[in-house]
Formats: C-alpha cells, sequence, structure tokens
C-alpha cells in the first residue's frame, strides 16, 4: 500500500496553471474595459456603473447560452479561433430582440484538463467579440474537472447583461401588412451541428473533405464564427420602430420566425431575397434532409429578423447597412411560409 501523501495536482487539478490563466484573462479582459468597469482588485464579483443617463424608465435584460455540439467540432479539427466569438455571439445576440444594447459578459469555462485545450486561443476570441461590440469581459470561472470531462474536452457558457429604455422594448404588435427585415448569417452558426455531424458521420466524410460548393473543407465551414449583430441591429433600432425581432438560433429560422408570428397571422419570406449559403445545401444532399427539416433546424441564411411597419421601413436608406433586405411580408393567414417549408 503506497501512503505517500497525496496532492491535488495528482488529482487532476494543476491549481498553479490555473493561476497563470485567470492573470493571462484578466489581462486581456481589461482591454474590453471602459470608465463603467471599477477596478477593486481581486475580490471574485466584478463591478460595473451602468450609464443611466438619458433613460427614464431603464430596464436590465439579461440572458445565458452556450456553443454546444461545436465544441466538438473544434475539438476534432483542433482549431478553436471562432469559438470564443461564437460564444459571446450566441449571449449578446440574445439581448437585441429586447431593445437592450450590452454592457457586459461573463464566461464559464469547463475542462478535464487545463494543458489539453488551447484556452488562451479561446480567451482571445472571447475578448476580442467583447470589444467588437463595446461589451466589457467582467468576470468568469475556469474549472478543471478530470473527473468530469475526457482530458481533451470542454464545455462553454456564457452570461450577458445589457440596458434598454422601456419605451424601446418591441412590444410583438405585429399587423397584417408589416414587413419583415433581415440579416444574412455568416453560415451555419452555432445550431444544428448535432445534426451535421450525423449527416457527415452517415456519408462517411471526415472534416477535412472538401466538397465542390464549398471554398475549403468541411470542418473549416461548419466553425465559421456566428455573427455578432450588435452593432447593426441597434443602429437600426435608433432609426426606426421595431414591433418584433429574432436572433435565428435553436429552432432554426422556421421556429424562429413562427415565434414572431401572432395568432391569425403569417409570416411570408421570399427565398429569393437572401443568399443561402451553400453548406445547407450540401448539408441537405449529403443526408437526404427535408427542406422543412432544414429550416427547423438551421437559420438557412437569415441570422437576425426583425418586423416594422411599411411606414418606418421608409427609413431603411438612413440606416445606410448594405446587407439589410426586405425578406418578407405579414399577411392574414396561418404560420409561416418560407416559400419552401410550409409544414410551420
Amino acid at each position: 500500500m503506497n501512503n505517500a501523501p497525496l496532492t491535488y495536482r495528482e488529482a487532476g487539478v494543476d491549481l498553479e496553471a490555473a493561476d497563470r490563466f485567470v492573470s493571462f484573462v484578466r489581462k486581456l479582459a481589461q482591454t474590453t474595459h471602459g470608465s463603467e468597469v471599477l477596478d477593486r482588485g481581486d475580490a471574485y464579483a466584478g463591478l460595473y456603473r451602468l450609464p443611466l443617463h438619458g433613460l427614464s424608465h431603464p430596464l436590465i435584460a439579461a440572458t445565458c447560452d452556450g456553443v454546444g455540439t461545436k465544441l466538438l467540432v473544434a475539438r476534432d479539427c483542433q482549431d478553436y479561433r471562432g469559438i470564443g466569438q461564437d460564444l459571446v455571439a450566441m449571449n449578446v445576440n440574445d439581448l437585441l430582440p429586447r431593445g437592450a444594447r450590452p454592457l457586459f459578459f461573463l464566461d464559464y469555462i469547463a475542462v478535464g484538463s487545463l494543458a489539453s485545450v488551447p484556452l488562451r486561443e479561446i480567451a482571445e476570441g472571447i475578448t476580442a467579440a467583447c470589444r467588437q461590440v463595446g461589451c466589457a469581459l467582467l468576470g468568469g470561472e475556469t474549472a478543471e474537472l478530470p473527473d468530469g470531462y475526457q482530458e481533451r474536452d470542454c464545455d462553454l457558457a456564457g452570461f450577458a447583461v445589457g440596458l434598454c429604455e422601456e419605451s424601446q422594448v418591441p412590444l410583438g404588435n405585429v399587423s397584417a401588412g408589416d414587413l419583415i427585415l433581415g440579416l444574412p448569417s455568416s453560415g451555419i452558426h452555432a445550431n444544428g451541428l448535432s445534426l451535421a455531424r450525423r449527416i457527415l458521420q452517415h456519408a462517411g466524410l471526415s472534416y477535412s473533405h472538401g466538397v465542390p460548393e464549398l471554398p475549403h473543407s468541411l470542418g473549416t465551414e461548419l466553425l465559421i464564427p456566428t455573427r455578432l449583430y450588435v452593432e447593426q441591429v441597434l443602429q437600426i433600432q435608433t432609426t426606426m420602430r421595431i414591433k418584433a425581432a429574432a436572433h435565428i438560433t435553436g429552432g432554426g429560422l422556421l421556429g424562429r420566425a413562427t415565434k414572431l408570428c401572432p395568432p391569425g397571422l403569417q409570416l411570408r419570406i421570399n427565398p429569393a431575397s437572401y443568399v443561402r449559403p451553400p453548406i445547407f445545401d450540401v448539408l441537405a444532399r449529403l443526408g437526404s434532409v427535408a427542406e422543412a427539416e432544414l429550416a427547423r433546424t438551421f437559420n438557412m441564411g437569415l441570422g437576425f429578423l426583425m418586423i416594422t411597419s411599411p411606414q418606418e421601413a421608409e427609413k431603411l436608406a438612413t440606416a445606410s447597412i448594405a446587407e439589410l433586405r426586405v425578406v418578407g411580408q405579414v399577411s392574414e393567414g396561418i404560420g409561416v411560409d418560407l416559400g419552401y417549408a410550409h409544414d410551420a
């Protein structure tokens, strides 16, 4: 029997490595801080001075989300360059349908082994995305769980807090004749990767495999980061009154559009009004996936939807956002018509 004293490191937890990573992230996080963040030393909880000037009835908006199965693609491809942006985008984009501007972000990173996951690469992606949207990385947690995860596995969760004026929160007062505005996606984003992985497995294809429709490998295509819509959507919301909005995530284009549709009305989206990235046709072909199933799983090329009145839509030129398109209209009817998926 070995009576040698045990240590935390022998149990699989390296406190020195954790401290080094925390120090690295703290310096990165400081590059996202503005005057609202109070530096009061290492006391676990971050301090943030709310910018309430000009708001008569301020509301706090909060959300949390993760990256999900996309992490498995990153692990298998050993490419985590875009995962940090995915994590931030999946959260801050979810604040926008409430009309909220992101204030600060927190992350939770869990790994089987600190040495086996490129955490610095992930942290650099998180901070770069936070800087891009003017959001402070206020804090976070990194957990090494050798008994909970395999050595090369990790999981990510994010938490975002935003601020909005109550009078500017979309009310959902959608009516027949309203127009549907759309912003394009960069690709698959961070939803539907379980189906995408199963399709490639079923087809016997690796992530390094190329297909004629794509400019690079399947793995590279699936790992294109989720777009950050903060700057564009906030500019639109200050230009015109938005009645309802949706970040196209879980449930795909069909599911998220359905949630925008009040009883007795139908959202009709014209598939010719936007560009559908070829990855969706590739996945449909490789997996013999029906159009309706694609649409309830993936964003299909539209990453963010907004509904406004025709009168407000006349201000589109003022917004000066080249990628913003009128992609459909609200009419009397039931559910959602995507032009190819009628079983909403």
